[in-house]
């Protein structure tokens, strides 16, 4: 059931914000309390530590990137669109991920963010997997690979500010569509979608 508790909501609206920018040993639980326009004890009194509230915020985010990009094998270069544009639209919540990638890569045990990491993408693994015994993909691929491979395109141009910055002078069509497009054609060119390889496989009429 949905929260309807607005102070806890601006809590955790402040805390993405917080986090976002500064990383979970820079932020500061005073500044999210006084952008959620509440105290620290009541922080507090919702969440036990800052930690614990950035592990609660963590797993939201990672529930709405999954909800934003459905995975379908038979068409991958569709996901690499979804994860472009979610991310695009929503850069704060990509530079969130980041983060949470520097500070707890080297976590000493599972934490609730992780753990949810870590119990989706082996599914997202297997449905590869399955999807290569139906012939819906390159079986000489192993799947993990096909799964990073497919997520780092997706997120070339949002992990490259540097070269965003100079695209709009240097590349032929500086547009984000052109970008988007560069990414699927990417994709595509790796993993061909199944329906693609099945014009392309179908013989001629005679």
């Amino acid at each position: 059931m949905a929260s309807t508790d607005s102070t806890h909501d601006r809590i955790i609206a402040a805390a993405r914000a917080e986090f976002a920018q500064h990383g979970i040993a820079g932020a500061r639980v005073d500044r999210i309390a006084k952008a959620a326009s509440t105290s620290k004890e009541r922080v507090y009194a919702y969440f036990r530590s800052k930690e614990g509230l950035y592990e609660h915020v963590a797993s939201a985010e990672l529930v709405a990137a999954a909800d934003a990009a459905h995975l379908d094998p038979a068409d991958l270069p569709s996901y690499a669109g979804q994860l472009f544009d979610y991310f695009t639209a929503n850069p704060d919540r990509h530079r969130f991920i980041l983060w949470g990638r520097l500070e707890r890569a080297a976590a000493p045990s599972e934490t609730p963010y992780t753990g949810a990491v870590l119990r989706t993408l082996p599914a997202k693994i297997e449905k590869i997997r399955a999807a290569q015994a139906n012939g819906d993909l390159d079986p000489a691929w192993d799947p993990i690979d096909i799964m990073a491979l497919v997520v780092q395109i997706a997120m070339t141009w949002i992990d490259q500010t540097e070269l965003g910055a100079v695209a709009p002078r240097t590349a032929a069509d500086p547009s984000p569509a052109a970008r988007r497009a560069a990414v699927i054609r990417a994709v595509a060119t790796l993993f061909p979608p199944a329906s693609s390889r099945e014009r392309t496989e179908a013989p001629t009429a005679g």
